[in-house]
């Protein structure tokens, strides 16, 4: 669902895009001219972003009728026809670029997670995306990613403690930091989550040996960079004392590996960031009788 600051970041991109007005529209489209648009997928893939297309087009002009053929979520195959809509041409054109724009990123992340979510069936291992999302379009990147089969880690600095190597070293240690996460904790009303980074199977035991001794539970342990036979040793080891998840390096071509492995999740920048737009274009009758 879009909530209130989605759709105030979608009217920033409209302000952004249009500014004084659609000069080109407005100059050569007849200010009564009614026609009938489709949007259609010209490639396979995962629809998302239709939600966010139909408040596109409703901020630019509320008349324009919308009918979404498809679900967001849904697999298209190329000619497919994906929302259909009707309206004043000049606002339809206004209104083109910026909701294609909106569905075509957020169908290649749907489109590549549900790739990954596939290469792992049959594992007990699932998809999580990262921070690595292009700024201002976070939570539009995370659903995506979710209606590809994925599931969200952190929205953001504040819904989750994770704790790296750079904050252990800043608080003493490992023990150290724990203890100061639960001060901060014991102030707050709920508890956050709280993960911890490893890259060795040292640090996960120096973990797992301060979470004992302080009491504090880890929800998750990452690790960081560790190869198939690594994780899958992990997971042998650790598996039956904390949730485990592998990061790092994590590709289209290697994913399956750590699914093998066992591993309860794998987490990658790479279906945010390195991920291409799905095509879409939108066609239109010139006239409705």
């Amino acid at each position: 669902m879009l909530n209130d600051a989605m759709k105030s970041f979608i009217a920033l991109t409209l302000r952004e895009d249009i500014g004084d007005g659609d000069v080109t529209s407005e100059s050569s489209v007849p200010s009564d001219l009614i026609v009938k648009g489709y949007i259609l997928a010209k490639e396979e893939g995962v629809v998302a972003g239709i939600s966010v297309a139909l408040e596109v087009f409703n901020q630019v002009n509320p008349s324009i009728s919308f009918n979404a053929i498809a679900n967001d979520g849904d697999s298209v195959k190329y000619g497919d026809v994906i929302i259909e809509l009707e309206g004043a041409a000049r606002s339809i054109l206004t209104g083109e670029r910026l909701a294609l724009n909106f569905m075509q990123r957020m169908s290649g992340i749907a489109t590549r997670t549900n790739e990954i979510v596939s290469l792992l069936e049959g594992t007990p291992t699932k998809v999580l995306d990262t921070r690595k999302t292009t700024p201002g379009l976070r939570a539009f990147e995370k659903w995506a990613v979710y209606l590809g089969g994925g599931v969200n880690h952190r929205m953001g600095l504040y819904d989750m403690i994770l704790l790296k190597d750079n904050h252990v070293d800043y608080a003493g240690g490992m023990k150290e930091a724990l203890l100061q996460v639960a001060s901060f904790q014991t102030s707050r009303v709920s508890h956050l989550p709280l993960v911890i980074e490893t890259r060795s199977y040292e640090e996960i035991e120096i973990a797992l040996e301060a979470s004992s001794s302080t009491g504090i539970k880890i929800d998750r342990i990452l690790l960081d960079n560790f190869s198939h036979a690594e994780v899958a040793e992990a997971v042998k080891r650790y598996s039956n004392k904390v949730v485990l998840e592998a990061s790092g390096g994590i590709t289209l071509e290697n994913v399956r590996g750590y699914g093998d492995a066992g591993v309860a999740f794998v987490s990658m920048g790479y279906i945010t960031h390195s991920v291409n737009s799905l095509d879409l274009s939108l066609k239109s009758t010139p006239h409705v009788s």
